[in-house]
């Protein structure tokens, strides 16, 4: 039986190289990279001369039951605790299909954009039946997993026991929380750590997500992972407080990440929004300490987080956007920013990594470009898409200046 291959002609890696490419579409590997010319020619082939073939980029951080509600929510441009007022007081009339409908939008912004792969949080909605949202996202998930592999972190502050089991039995992938929103941090950590052992599953949690010097979220998770010896994986979102300390504790909590394997997702667009509206001058950055960070070997990616909801009124849902933030406000090297939004992400989201070489996933992102400053910089419309070794997304664009 012939497999399904697909060959990819004239491709520029980011290393400048123009290649072609053999994509297997039933094992979903590259199965051949050579110079132009010399893979024999196949019943399927796309032309990509002119285009930059990078690794597809993964969300590490999104919310999709939120999305899309700016309107809709009837926000005003704010701080944190004045985004979860807003988003509450209009989850209080949010339905499953509701979600669903919006969520499906927001996953295929994403798709067109190059990711192939998400994890997103859904909440403890208030109401009769809290889990809702949850339901909503877990058929999506079915329904797109063809071409975005979808997780699923529960989210929430203080709810009950028992809803968070009845969440992780539904289906959901991790265990998700707040603990700076806590009364009790470290008894918020130790109570997810908690849960998701006994469902063995991960934890995604939202840590220091302020500019207060004194939250520790990062440092007690790090402690609590080491202490239990949790063996699911452990992600810290946010983290901007290690942004506000001097440089010599950034680097001793980084090191305690490092060492307890705890994966960090650093979200600009929605920090820097958020974080430092009460300073009238020399605003702070609402931003993770990303140098110290990678210096201690710590698992880095970033992500969008939210797409035009309460909490950011804008955001494309496009990775190059976020990886732009990180080279202007996070001072990264065109590499480390792309590098943070492709295998980084891939790497905190668990999966293995993919990108135009032989024996890698063939989740690819072609860009119309020629080089990775000019695929951020110019943030190129023209994109394909390909999950698995199959093309799932192809934006075409026609310019006309007269």
């Amino acid at each position: 039986m012939t497999l399904p291959q697909l060959l990819l002609r004239d491709a520029r890696l980011p290393d400048g190289a123009v290649r072609d490419l053999l994509l297997d579409g039933v094992d979903g590997l590259v199965r051949r990279v050579a110079a132009p010319g010399l893979l024999p020619a196949g019943p399927d082939e796309i032309d990509l001369s002119g285009y930059l073939l990078l690794p597809a980029p993964a969300e590490p951080h999104a919310h999709l039951d939120k999305a899309l509600t700016w309107d809709l929510a009837e926000a005003s441009q704010c701080d944190l605790p004045s985004a979860i007022t807003a988003w509450r007081r209009y989850a209080e009339r949010v339905t499953e299909e509701d979600v669903l409908a919006r969520a499906r939008r927001a996953v295929d912004e994403m798709c067109a954009n190059g990711v192939t792969a998400v994890r997103t949080h859904a909440d403890i909605l208030p109401g009769d039946d809290p889990l809702r949202g949850l339901r909503a996202l877990l058929r999506l998930r079915e329904d797109v997993r063809d071409r975005v592999r979808l997780q699923i972190a529960v989210l929430h502050v203080e709810a009950p026991d028992e809803v968070l089991h009845r969440a992780l039995d539904l289906g959901a992938d991790l265990l998700g929380g707040c603990p700076h929103l806590s009364a009790d941090p470290a008894a918020a950590v130790e109570r997810a750590l908690r849960i998701a052992a006994e469902h063995g599953v991960g934890v995604d949690l939202h840590a220091d997500e302020t500019l207060d010097p004194g939250a520790q979220d990062l440092r007690l998770l790090a402690q609590a992972v080491r202490e239990r010896g949790f063996g699911g994986t452990a992600t810290a979102s946010h983290c901007v407080s290690l942004g506000a300390v001097d440089p010599q504790e950034a680097a001793r909590t980084a090191k305690e990440a490092a060492a307890a394997g705890i994966g960090v997702v650093a979200l600009p667009l929605t920090n820097l929004y958020l974080q430092g509206r009460g300073h009238p001058s020399l605003v702070p950055r609402g931003l993770a300490a990303l140098r110290p960070l990678l210096d201690a070997g710590v698992m880095l990616a970033a992500g969008g987080d939210n797409i035009r909801d309460p909490f950011n009124p804008v955001g494309r849902a496009d990775p190059l956007e976020t990886a732009v933030l990180l080279v202007t406000a996070g001072h990264l090297t065109l590499a480390e920013a792309l590098h943070a939004v492709t295998a980084g992400a891939r790497a905190v989201l668990g999966l293995p990594a993919a990108g135009p070489y032989e024996g890698a996933v063939a989740d690819l992102l072609a860009v119309r470009a020629d080089t990775v400053s000019e695929a951020l910089g110019a943030a190129c419309p023209e994109r394909l898409v390909f999950a698995g070794g199959r093309l799932v997304s192809r934006t075409s664009v026609a310019r006309e200046i007269f």
